[in-house]
């Protein structure tokens, strides 16, 4: 499969996605029959262990839609371990300097590039060693995008988005929001300042950059500002959402 890289450098406009985070194979191939370019499987905030990511990443495998998953941290056994179930795509949450950002991509390489454990013959990922050449290749099937969640990987963004082996940058509002003290606030005006020069920084360095972005306004103006791609949804939120509209819906009608 093409990797989220590859695909965020063949889009002629912002990519669109949504959070997975149910835990659940079946909410994770409704969601990838719908039409939107990416979903996000989480593991940092969600009851995502490896055996629901792999039974996820078999159930959306038959769509055209392109499955990242988020790890709960830059832990190299974890990273090591999601990558052999067969994800191709990583987002690593909090990376807040250059050198977190290094380390990230250590984490997805095999030596001598990296420190990714050698796994092959046992993994998904290369289909048991049926991929010809996966050990050699492995660069070329996973993509890394490493989130900037803090002010000072806002203040570091342009050195995080130019290390080697970084495929984009990704934006994380709330933690950001927390991290300027102005928690639960993402729609704050300094909070969406510190979003947009983010955004220019990684494009500077010449990366795709995305952003988490479930206020549809904040959405577009991340996008005409020229973010890559864009969550804006999550299943379980959707959920939550629609659950609540049926409430009272009978009597209103």
């Amino acid at each position: 499969m093409p990797t989220f890289g590859a695909a965020l450098a063949a889009a002629e406009a912002p990519l669109t996605g949504m959070w997975v985070c149910t835990g659940s194979p079946l909410v994770a191939e409704i969601c990838a029959g719908s039409g939107l370019d990416l979903l996000m499987i989480d593991m940092e905030h969600s009851p995502n262990g490896l055996q629901s990511v792999l039974a996820q990443l078999q159930a959306v495998a038959a769509y055209p839609i392109t499955p990242v998953v988020r790890v709960p941290a830059a832990d190299v056994v974890t990273i090591k371990q999601v990558l052999d179930l067969g994800a191709q795509n990583l987002l690593v949450p909090l990376v807040s300097s250059a050198a977190e950002a290094e380390a990230a991509v250590e984490a997805v390489r095999y030596p001598p590039r990296g420190r990714r454990g050698v796994g092959s013959a046992l993994a998904r990922s290369a289909r048991w060693n049926r991929v010809e050449g996966y050990l050699a290749d492995a660069d070329e099937h996973v993509s890394l995008v490493v989130q900037v969640e803090t002010v000072e990987g806002v203040d570091a963004a342009g050195a995080i988005a130019a290390v080697d082996g970084v495929d984009g940058v990704f934006v994380g509002p709330a933690d950001l929001a927390a991290s300027m003290g102005l928690l639960g606030q993402q729609g704050h005006p300094d909070v969406v300042a510190a979003v947009h020069r983010t955004v220019e920084a990684v494009r500077a360095a010449g990366k795709p950059v995305g952003v988490n972005a479930f206020d549809p306004a904040l959405a577009r103006s991340y996008a005409d500002a020229g973010a890559s791609f864009l969550l804006l949804e999550a299943d379980v939120t959707l959920l939550a959402r629609g659950s609540e509209a049926l409430v009272g819906r009978l009597a209103g009608s």
